[in-house]
């Protein structure tokens, strides 16, 4: 039995939210139902609250570090969640994921060499490559049956010298995909074979719906580990964003070294006040909320899935192994990119994250956030029902 309420709507109006308060300013609407940027409207689990409440208590927030139960509660969470040992030297910080996708790219590329992003994926994987100026070459993925798979063949036809860097997102963020242990192990050996390091973004590797079956790249072999960086952190997974830690484990000391003196040559390389314990007490008791999130976001998805299916059958929802994410097809609609937005913004006065931004492959998609009340789900789904059937 769920021991958490979800279902009660909590008013984020006016608290500083992006997802709430910056959808007008962003859109450019109002009255807007916000299902876009991947954050929870669910409060964070109690002890998570506490640890900052008695650390907000103590009323001096200096300069910060990070203590051993702080490695001990990642290192216990890594092998009991996903069955990989990881030392604690390996695990370096960063504000945020993306952060840590930019540092990369500084830290392994030089301008104008060339990175592998397969979309349709998170599009900071094009935006911090060509914002460091570098060339992104694209290896799409292909959809069969609503799962996505790899293009190897495509892949090597596209690698040549230049090519330094692979970013992987696993699991795959939008389409959901959890990649299988085989299909990574192609990848790696690809990647090993013509000397281009792994970056693997691992941050929805908690929010996979079955137990055991996200693969962490670098736990496949000591290979793969010594030629990839792996990007984790509570904040999709606690609803901690805001907090600004991630955890980026390198176990290779070649790698780490560059990693980190693109840290201190930024210097961002020091947490602040709250993130250490906040990820401490998630790790060390935020498992049964987990598993009560993961529940309830199944629930947002059959119930979107279904609803589609009998009164808006021109919306198709892929399957989704992880995330709270849905992935849509709206290609049905047979509108272009700029028609879908203007309809979903002006016609069903719900802000959605627009596929086209995700690299070629997402045009004609949209993707929704399933973390917020059913409630809210129901409402955006008449909404979209009514606006389709008034065209």
């Amino acid at each position: 039995m769920m021991k958490h309420d979800f279902d009660t709507v909590i008013d984020r109006m006016k608290s500083s939210s992006v997802k709430w308060d910056g959808a007008e300013g962003l859109f450019g609407a109002k009255d807007l139902l916000p299902l876009w940027v991947a954050d929870m409207d669910f409060k964070v689990p109690e002890a998570v609250a506490e640890a900052v409440a008695k650390k907000a208590g103590h009323g001096i927030f200096g300069y910060t570090t990070r203590d051993d139960s702080y490695y001990e509660s990642i290192i216990r969470w890594m092998k009991t969640r996903h069955n990989w040992t990881v030392e604690r030297e390996w695990i370096c910080h960063s504000p945020g994921v993306v952060t840590a996708l930019s540092l990369a790219v500084q830290a392994y590329t030089e301008p104008g060499d060339k990175v592998i992003v397969q979309p349709p994926v998170y599009y900071p994987f094009m935006s911090t490559t060509e914002n460091n100026g570098r060339e992104v070459v694209f290896n799409p993925l292909k959809e069969s049956d609503g799962r996505y798979s790899m293009d190897f063949d495509d892949l090597k036809s596209k690698l040549d010298k230049s090519v330094k860097l692979l970013m992987l997102c696993n699991p795959q963020n939008p389409g959901g995909t959890v990649w299988k242990k085989q299909e990574l192990e192609t990848l790696g050996d690809i990647c090993l074979e013509h000397g281009i390091v792994v970056i693997s973004d691992e941050i929805h590797s908690d929010l996979v719906f079955e137990q055991g079956s996200h693969v962490p790249f670098a736990s496949i072999s000591d290979r793969f580990a010594a030629n990839s960086i792996t990007c984790t952190a509570p904040s999709k997974t606690f609803n901690l964003a805001g907090l600004q830690t991630s955890n980026i484990i390198i176990p290779d000391a070649g790698l780490r070294e560059k990693f980190e003196a693109e840290t201190n040559r930024n210097a961002i390389g020091m947490p602040n006040s709250f993130g250490p314990v906040a990820t401490e007490a998630a790790y060390t008791e935020g498992e049964e909320w987990l598993a009560d999130v993961l529940d309830y976001v199944q629930g947002n998805l059959q119930f979107i899935t279904k609803y589609f299916a009998e009164h808006v059958p021109a919306l198709k929802v892929l399957p989704l192994d992880a995330t709270y994410l849905a992935w849509i097809d709206c290609r049905e609609l047979a509108m272009t990119p700029e028609e879908l937005e203007t309809f979903f913004l002006s016609e069903a006065h719900v802000a959605l994250n627009q596929g086209k931004v995700f690299g070629p492959g997402g045009e004609g998609f949209v993707r929704m956030n399933l973390a917020c009340s059913r409630s809210i789900v129901e409402k955006a789904a008449e909404q979209i029902r009514s606006a389709v059937n008034s065209r």
